[in-house]
């Protein structure tokens, strides 16, 4: 008996099992591939993902093995630099190979004691009031109190689940892949360079001695399951740019659509989803991977809680309230920035009517914290502006606020060393600081770093305490 199974050890899954562990929950991971994913694409770690390592101290391992760039060109791909001053210590795009992120993650869950099995998929489920029965391909069955789908776009846990699966389908198919060219790599960036002022849909970008990363659109729509053909990156390469650059010897080609699609519930009884499995989205600006992981670290302490005992039912439902809002914006946004590469008339004069109100630091601001996350506040009710937003990694006595929330739990920050946290103090930790870089006089944050409670009066405390911590020893 387990108390939570997990669908699929990609980054949403792993970091799952990871913050579940760290309330000591027994956690397994069911990974229908039976070996990591060779090929070797490269994803972006945004400003508010870095965050969430740095609270769980993952993040200097992480930089090891990835690339810092410069925040910015988020939005549409105009070339517009990140406004001075954003608000997080953190305020770059971090590539990194997407097996290393992947083996990374899975690593630090089966460190803190994460069971992970590959080669079992899940075929069935059937819940009932006590947990959630789990059968894998080879008929055996296990038993869960929980179970969460992070199975991705075509999860598996979703549609045993009933949950609909709402958008629009692929209207447009896009190429990638690595390949080995044939051309002078001046002579890329020249026939690039004339051709990314119309068409941002494409590129070639040197990825090793004489390796490219290939982006192009596909001739029509197709299925997804089928990789391409190196010819069929011929034939498109020759269509947009004139020339094919003697493309041969790939080390992966894939296809990816750009469907949009949202469950309509991200719960139902004791079956979850999370990630791919929860949305689905065209992949610019850099967003699925982040938006998956955020995922998991606001449902990791929350579905804890509720195995420990300490809350009532209606925590574990703010999982919904707050996140499935966060990806309708995501979606929307997705949605605006595909219209944007079109290359129809009317699409780029809007193009370039928001490339000049980027000049305007507001806007330009404004696009990069909905972009990269830090611009998410969740509705926690009336108060002042920071109440539901996450709070940056600021300076504290005892070196970086970060620092402080490794563990996994929530944290009361005291400036007028006054308060306490009482029975709550083996769920929350306490710091009393007069010093730190902070314009209210006390924070309460919750594991995953936002904000659920700003004031100075203990009574009031405790009532915030009990709401999101439940009920004291």
């Amino acid at each position: 008996m387990f108390d939570v199974i997990i669908a699929g050890c990609g980054p949403t899954g792993a970091v799952l099992a990871a913050e579940l562990r760290l309330h000591d929950v027994r956690v397994l991971v069911l990974e229908k591939e039976t070996e990591p994913v060779s090929f070797v694409r490269i994803v972006g770690l945004h400003i508010r993902s870095l965050e969430l390592m740095a609270m769980r101290g993952l993040l200097e391992r992480i930089l090891e093995r990835g690339r810092r760039r410069p925040a910015g060109a988020y939005f549409a791909g105009i070339d517009k630099p990140a406004p001075e001053g954003l608000d997080s210590a953190y305020a770059y795009l971090l590539g990194i190979p997407q097996p290393v992120i992947v083996h990374l993650l899975e690593e630090h869950a089966i460190e803190l004691g994460a069971q992970v099995r590959r080669g079992c998929a899940v075929v069935a489920l059937q819940q009932d009031a006590d947990g959630v029965t789990v059968e894998l391909a080879d008929g055996k069955q296990l038993r869960t109190r929980y179970l969460v789908g992070c199975d991705g776009a075509r999860s598996t846990v979703r549609k045993l689940l009933g949950v609909g699966f709402p958008g629009e389908p692929s209207r447009n198919d896009t190429l990638m892949g690595e390949l080995e060219v044939g051309v002078p790599r001046e002579e890329i960036a020249a026939r690039m360079a004339g051709i990314r002022d119309t068409d941002k849909r494409w590129w070639l970008r040197p990825f090793g001695e004489r390796i490219y990363s290939v982006v192009v659109p596909a001739a029509g729509v197709s299925d997804r399951a089928q990789p391409p053909t190196l010819e069929e990156f011929r034939q498109q390469l020759r269509a947009v740019a004139g020339t094919d650059f003697g493309v041969h010897s790939p080390r992966w080609l894939s296809r990816f659509g750009d469907a949009t699609r949202l469950a309509e519930r991200y719960r139902v009884g004791r079956v979850l989803l999370a990630g791919d499995a929860a949305h689905i989205h065209p992949p610019i600006g850099g967003q699925g991977l982040n938006l998956g992981v955020q995922d998991a670290f606001n449902l990791g302490w929350k579905l804890a809680a509720q195995i420990r005992g300490w809350v009532p039912e209606t925590l574990l439902d703010t999982y919904q309230a707050e996140r499935h809002p966060v990806a309708e914006d995501v979606l929307d946004n997705t949605r605006a920035q595909t219209e944007l590469l079109c290359t129809e008339p009317g699409p780029k004069a809007v193009r370039r009517l928001l490339t000049e109100l980027m000049d305007f630091d507001e806007v330009n601001r404004y696009l990069i914290e909905k972009i990269t996350a830090i611009g998410v506040r969740y509705d926690f009710g009336a108060g002042p502006e920071l109440l539901g937003r996450r709070l940056p990694d600021i300076d504290v006595k005892q070196g970086h606020l970060y620092g402080l929330l490794h563990r996994g739990r929530g944290l009361l920050l005291d400036r007028t060393e006054r308060l306490t946290v009482g029975g709550w103090s083996d769920r929350v930790g306490y710091l009393a600081d007069p010093t730190a870089a902070l314009d209210v006089p006390c924070v309460l944050l919750r594991p995953d770093g936002h904000v659920a409670w700003i004031g100075d009066d203990q009574r009031d405390l405790d009532d915030h305490l009990y709401r999101w911590f439940g009920t004291p020893n």
